[in-house]
């Protein structure tokens, strides 16, 4: 390296060592700076631990064999291992499980990508998404407990409707 160039860094972003001309004088050293545990650079924005999310999707389509929906069901119960429970009949299927993320818009995003990027793999349908609900958990829990959410008691697995 030429005395007096800056050194890039590589990175994320490719050329972080082209921010223009520096301050310092060729040879003179640059004065380091230390966080503690916690602390944040000023400006910076606080990073929210994920939470966890029920989701409720729901599908519709054309009328597929119920044997090949609830074979479809248990495979991508089975590819997907946080689903909770998944019901069906031949032409809709309501699926429902927990889904850890940052925040709702994340949470939902993956929920909407979830049939299409397990439907060939699983072999699913090729249903529509009809409708999607994200709530956090404390929403979950009460509605349980003021009896009109989902039955706790609601089985586990790939039920029919």
């Amino acid at each position: 390296m030429r005395p007096g160039a800056t050194a890039s860094r590589g990175g994320a972003d490719g050329a972080r060592g082209t921010r223009g001309a520096s301050s310092r004088a060729p040879g003179e050293e640059r004065a380091l700076t230390s966080v503690a545990a916690g602390d944040r650079y000023e400006g910076e924005q606080p990073v929210d631990p994920p939470r966890l999310w029920h989701i409720t999707l729901s599908l519709s389509g054309a009328v597929a064999p119920i044997k090949e929906v609830r074979r479809a069901l248990e495979q991508l119960a089975h590819d997907h291992p946080f689903l909770l429970t998944s019901r069906y009949a031949q032409d809709h299927a309501e699926i429902r499980y927990w889904e850890e993320a940052r925040d709702l818009h994340d949470a939902a995003a993956v929920a909407l990508r979830l049939w299409g990027e397990h439907r060939q793999t699983a072999g699913l349908p090729p249903w529509e998404i009809v409708g999607l609900e994200v709530i956090d958990r404390e929403t979950y829990h009460q509605r349980v407990a003021e009896g009109y959410g989902p039955l706790p008691a609601t089985p586990v697995g790939v039920h029919p409707f």
